[in-house]
Formats: structure tokens, C-alpha cells, sequence
């Protein structure tokens, strides 16, 4: 993003699996988050840019994803990065960042932040990842 978006929290989520398959359901649900955005009726009523809500703006094999976008309301990144963690396992951590300007922005930041919606967005998010990886070792 053009601007510095303010840091809002970090969330993370232990796998019990190496980086490689974290990294595969991660490009996985990033590619099916991107593709659900776009027939989302609540967007339609935001006007994001991108259309989807997000967009990637960054992509490091096996370290890194950074989504970003904008609204109405706000101009937000969402930055999801692996690390490890004990005993063979990958830490991912979902780090989010947001601007809220004006009266409506700030009216929104409390209807969505203030009022945790935010946190379990995040948190199923990193569930969702958590699973799909499950999934792949099957």
C-alpha cells in the first residue's frame, strides 16, 4: 500500500506439519478467499478495490503472503506468515493492518473491531488453513 497502515493484532495458529504442506493449504485457501470475495453480496455494498476484497501484493515461497485492498470504509493488509515452531512444527501467523478514516471509518472500525467480529474472522481463517493441511497429509 501507498500509505503505512496501522498495525491492528496478530493471531497465530500452531500445524503439526512442516513448511510444505502449511505453505501448499495456505496458497490454497488464499486462491479460494480471493475467488469467494467476488460473489460476496456484502462487498457489492462496500465497493472494494480489488473486487474480491483483497488482492495479493506479495508472495514469498514458503514464508510469506500479503493480501491487501480497500473500501468505503477502510484500507486494510492481511499478512500471513510461516515460522517454526517445536518439534517440526510450522507456526502461521495472520498479522493485520487498517485504516479507518473519516466518521463512517471510524463508526466501522467499531462495528467490526470493537466489537471482536475481526478476531473470529481471524481466527477461522487460521483454523480453515490449519485444517486444509490436515487434509492435504491424507
Amino acid at each position: 500500500m501507498e500509505e503505512e497502515t496501522p498495525y491492528i493484532d496478530e493471531h497465530v495458529v500452531r500445524v503439526d506439519a512442516p513448511r510444505e504442506p502449511v505453505w501448499a493449504a495456505l496458497q490454497q485457501y488464499t486462491t479460494s478467499l480471493l475467488r469467494s470475495g467476488e460473489r460476496n453480496p456484502l462487498l457489492v455494498l462496500l465497493g472494494p478495490q480489488p473486487r474480491a476484497g483483497f488482492a495479493v501484493a506479495e508472495s514469498i515461497e514458503q514464508r510469506r503472503i500479503s493480501l491487501e485492498g480497500r473500501h468505503r470504509f477502510s484500507r486494510y493488509r492481511l499478512v500471513f506468515e510461516l515460522s517454526d515452531g517445536p518439534g517440526g512444527a510450522t507456526l502461521v501467523h495472520a498479522r493485520s493492518f487498517g485504516a479507518f478514516p473519516g466518521l463512517h471509518g471510524r463508526i466501522y472500525r467499531a462495528l467490526v473491531i470493537g466489537t471482536r467480529l475481526h478476531v473470529l474472522a481471524t481466527t477461522h481463517m487460521l483454523r480453515a488453513i490449519r485444517a486444509a493441511t490436515a487434509l492435504q497429509a491424507d
